[in-house]
């Protein structure tokens, strides 16, 4: 059955309820050189939420800190109806070296450049958006904890960081009886399905949304890049500006169609032989349905019952469009198996070991067991 905008989700282990597609904001600036101007962002904001949506994503240093104003601006008269989640930890001022990192000094400042930029008294939910290999995870806690018992912040998440580290700040929240994680917003599409052998599987049984961001691979798979942009890659440039998928952690949807955002995904390695055969396949299955392929891109991620809402971006209300489109889309169990055929990754070990047919055979024998729900 198709879904809406308006059909909502409950968020992790929280009771917060979102829409199945986030608005990723990182296309509201054109600051990088290929967003979308105060006007245009306005109509994307005004499409997404008369259509239902309520959760809108961006960052403190998305777009130079103009994301969060225009959402802030656009939010105004509808604050108390919308979800707004923003990000802390990438560096708001080169040259200060507390200017970024996951320590208390910096979620403390940025959380209320944060809290001014969107123009409100709190933020629903918070990011640690670049894991930082310094900052102790009980410093992070205690911090991210201070800042819901003041009201500034009402639920936590985390991006971009090692599944045995999130795993391990749940579990000292949870004895401590600081406040949870309820999200983990990750990259994953059907060319970067790494999450799948830790994260997401831990995002599960831990009780965190999955979020995903960059859900069509930079736009490898709407079919924009073909076997000549291969050579291009091999040799391009790109001005990266603090954007793309990985640590920007936006969506991507259909919004890079100029040179500029073109560029830093050839020059990311994105474009390789092995994608475009992924891409090759998801225009297959779009063919036969009816739908583009980055509704098919988009659609796929719906499936995998950890995902709570992929992140989508846009630059025009066209692409926006054709973005939500993907709720309409329906497989069947041959398309998806083909689908996840094209894009699988080995799970390395252990798991390969453990789902082998010999670990299986003297570990339970002939048991036949029904796996959890």
């Amino acid at each position: 059955m198709a879904l809406t905008l308006d059909t909502y989700r409950l968020l992790g282990r929280s009771g917060l309820r979102v829409s199945p597609l986030a608005l990723g904001a990182a296309t509201f600036g054109d600051e990088w050189g290929w967003g979308a101007e105060r006007g245009e962002a306005r109509k994307l904001f005004d499409q997404y939420v008369e259509q239902g949506g309520n959760f809108l994503d961006t960052a403190d240093t998305y777009t130079d800190g103009t994301s969060e104003r225009l959402l802030g601006e656009f939010a105004r008269d509808r604050r108390e109806s919308l979800v707004l989640a923003t990000k802390y930890t990438t560096l708001r001022r080169p040259g200060d070296p507390n200017s970024g990192g996951a320590h208390r000094k910096n979620l403390l400042a940025s959380v209320e450049s944060s809290l001014r930029r969107l123009d409100t008294d709190y933020l629903d939910l918070l990011y640690l958006h670049v894991w930082d290999f310094t900052t102790p995870v009980e410093e992070i806690l205690r911090g991210l904890d201070d800042l819901v018992r003041q009201g500034k912040v009402l639920y936590v998440a985390i991006s971009n960081a090692p599944a045995w580290q999130v795993a391990r700040m749940q579990a000292i929240a949870d004895l401590r009886g600081w406040s949870p994680l309820v999200a983990l917003e990750v990259e994953y599409n059907l060319v970067e399905r790494g999450a799948e052998r830790e994260l997401i599987p831990m995002a599960r049984e831990m009780g965190l949304g999955v979020i995903p961001y960059s859900p069509l691979a930079g736009g490898v798979l709407t079919g924009k890049y073909s076997r000549a942009d291969l050579a291009a890659g091999a040799g391009g440039t790109a001005d990266t500006a603090g954007t793309g998928s990985g640590a920007a952690g936006t969506g991507d949807g259909a919004a890079s169609g100029d040179s500029t955002r073109k560029g830093f995904n050839l020059a990311l390695g994105t474009v390789t032989e092995r994608n475009l055969a992924v891409a090759d396949a998801v225009r297959e299955v779009a063919a036969e349905l009816g739908h583009t392929p980055a509704q098919v891109g988009l659609a796929w991620t719906l499936q995998n019952p950890a995902v709570t809402a992929p992140v989508v971006g846009a630059r025009t209300p066209a692409q926006l469009a054709d973005n939500l489109g993907a709720l309409d889309v329906e497989f069947t169990a041959d398309q998806l198996e083909r689908l996840d055929t094209a894009g699988a990754v080995t799970l390395g070990y252990p798991h390969d070991m453990l789902d082998s047919a010999h670990t299986r055979r003297v570990m339970a024998g002939d048991l036949r067991l029904e796996p959890r729900r």
